[in-house]
């Protein structure tokens, strides 16, 4: 018989509920901060503002190839002729002055002379010799990218909580540094319980099946940046998964388990929760995935999801994405929403909310569609296969009609 499990804990929350109850245990648990390599930093949540310590860029410079002068020299009508007095490439130490009536040789990103402060195109002109001829129609202050353009000295360049992606590691090193300064990656443990697994390597045998969650559960923590450490297979043992727990609620940050959490002979993880620490909710009012259960043991928050292959995305999605982020501080990591019209009417027949597989189409007139796919079992992985993202319809939601707004929660990988 599983452990006995205590009634004292939340039990059937909302998906919303749930969510919010994740998000504040995982804040409480802030990770420390440490600082890494630029190259290591990719995927990081930054844990202190960034603040520019000087223009950028940093001087005034062309934003084209051309010729720099004065704009008040510009001719109105006709033409005029300016003297060329010398040239400047990008990196140059110096540049020569321009006086009026005088002009310099220009290349883009290249800082803008002593007393010039337009440039025009090098196609716009006709040079003669040392004369450069302009003729009217150049705007005055044309083609210059001005000193602190993008950002002034002092100002918050980069926020704490954004995740650094490709862009803002580029900022970083714009504006000198080679560190950042980023929360703890979480220690996580993946464990998938089940007597009926076998690894994809293996001959299928009687009553079997191929561990399809270890592959799963693992690409979505290392989408995140995650190398979950250890990851295990443990059979239907209550000894065997009592000293798995034991040890990671020691080691790590978090725990996250598929199966053996529902209600079964064979569900012992709501009872060991319990045993070793403490059950925070057990049962989520969603489909698939209701047996989600959230603990802790020693230090370690535990996320026991269901072993159905849709029902373990779809729990990570809701409820662990969202607790990884709030435990790194993250600001900008929740799980995006998007709207989309019903490319079909469909029928709900039950009180929870429900994720259905859908593909998402953008069509000729701009509106994005969602179409709920055949394969909607929450064993069967082709559905979420074929999938682009996920249509949550809300509890009190029975019957939506073709065209009706729906939210679309897109899969990690569509964008």
């Amino acid at each position: 018989m599983p452990p006995s499990t205590p009634a004292e804990f939340e039990t059937r929350l909302s998906v919303a509920a749930a969510r919010r109850y994740v998000i504040e245990l995982c804040a409480a648990r802030r990770l420390p901060s440490e600082s890494v390599a630029l190259e290591s930093a990719l995927g990081r949540v930054l844990a202190e503002d960034v603040i520019a310590p000087h223009d950028q860029p940093p001087f005034a410079n062309s934003a084209m190839d051309g010729f720099a002068l004065r704009g008040e020299d510009l001719p109105g009508a006709g033409e005029h002729r300016f003297r060329l007095v010398g040239q400047v490439l990008a990196g140059a130490a110096s540049a020569p002055a321009c006086g009026p009536g005088e002009c310099v040789r220009i290349t883009t990103g290249a800082p803008l002379p002593p007393g010039a402060d337009s440039v025009v195109v090098k196609e716009n002109v006709h040079v003669d010799g040392d004369t450069v001829v302009v003729a009217a129609g150049e705007a005055a202050f044309a083609n210059v990218r001005p000193a602190g353009e993008d950002y002034r000295a002092g100002d918050v360049a980069l926020r704490a909580g954004g995740r650094l992606t490709p862009a803002r590691l580029g900022v970083l090193a714009s504006l000198g540094r080679v560190h950042a300064t980023v929360a703890r990656q979480p220690r996580v443990a993946l464990f998938v319980t089940g007597d009926e697994l076998v690894p994809p390597s293996q001959p299928l045998g009687f009553g079997q099946i191929h561990d399809s969650n270890r592959y799963s559960l693992g690409a979505l923590l290392r989408q995140l940046g995650i190398e979950p450490q250890p990851i295990a297979h443990l059979r239907d043992d209550p000894v065997a998964l009592r000293d798995a727990l034991r040890d990671a609620g020691e080691r790590c940050d978090l725990v996250i388990s598929s199966g053996g959490v529902s209600a079964g002979e064979a569900d012992f993880l709501p009872g060991l929760v319990a045993d070793l620490g403490k059950v925070h909710f057990w049962k989520v009012r969603m489909k698939p995935g209701m047996p989600a259960l959230c603990g802790e043991i020693g230090g370690a928050l535990v996320f026991a999801l269901p072993g159905n292959p849709v029902s373990t995305i779809a729990t990570f999605l809701a409820l662990v994405r969202p607790a990884l982020a709030a435990l790194q501080g993250a600001t900008d990591d929740a799980a995006p929403v998007w709207r989309a019209r019903l490319a079909a009417p469909l029928t709900k027949r039950h009180d929870r909310a429900e994720f259905l597989r859908a593909t998402l189409q953008s069509r000729e007139d701009g509106a994005l569609w969602a179409m709920p796919l055949a394969k909607q079992g929450s064993g069967m992985l082709r559905g979420v296969a074929e999938a682009n993202a996920l249509i949550f319809v809300p509890e009190e939601t029975r019957e939506l009609a073709a065209g009706a707004v729906v939210e679309a929660w897109p899969l990690p990988g569509l964008c």
